[in-house]
């Protein structure tokens, strides 16, 4: 690959992932009720979903949604209405991500459904789509073969995404320890569904 473009790719990418927005608020607000350990899991099927979006801008199943876009606008709006519902019921104490105690394992759900919820945020993410479209194109050239490019920039780009995931979701558990005491847990809570229920709203108008 060129190594022009290459300088260019890196911190293009990394600003792109650094920049607030679904995936990385959703990282902070897990890091902050169930900690870093099982954070991780969500941004395993966040990953997983970034891949997809970027291999499918590149190889044009993107210009299916494109065709299609009443198929993303389902899509994306169970996936809102997922966010939201758990926003709400962290809002009000309830719920398995909800925190009863001072401790990361209140929470009772499986690895599996914080996997898909990662999966889901991000592949349903119109941020996401619009960047990889828009922005990793360009970045492959023609005259070589494309499969060892595509993957060389996927690969960084899942290396920058992890790295600002990391830094959302330590901040979150950051943001735990001192608001950990007891009495604070509802705030806690209502400080995550908010921002839940936040993410569910920005994907369902965006």
């Amino acid at each position: 690959m060129n190594t022009a473009l290459l300088g260019m790719f890196i911190p293009t990418f990394f600003f792109v992932s650094i920049t607030p927005g679904m995936c990385m608020t959703l990282a902070l607000t897990l890091g902050m009720t169930i900690g870093y350990k099982r954070t991780l899991w969500m941004m395993a099927g966040e990953l997983v979903g970034v891949a997809v979006v970027a291999v499918s801008a590149v190889v044009g199943i993107a210009a299916v949604m494109l065709t299609y876009p009443w198929l993303f606008t389902v899509f994306k709006s169970i996936g809102a209405c997922y966010l939201f519902y758990l926003g709400v019921q962290m809002w009000l104490s309830r719920g398995k991500l909800a925190l009863n105690v001072d401790s990361e394992e209140s929470y009772k759900g499986s690895n599996w459904e914080l996997t898909a919820q990662g999966f889901i945020t991000a592949i349903a993410n119109p941020k996401g789509w619009a960047f990889m479209i828009s922005l990793l194109p360009p970045f492959i050239d023609q005259s070589i073969s494309l499969t060892p490019q595509l993957i060389f920039l996927v690969s960084i780009i899942l290396v920058s995404e992890f790295v600002c995931m990391t830094l959302y979701a330590t901040g979150g558990k950051g943001l735990k320890r001192a608001l950990g005491k007891t009495q604070n847990v509802k705030l806690m809570n209502r400080i995550s569904g908010t921002l839940m229920m936040g993410v569910g709203i920005w994907l369902f108008l965006s």
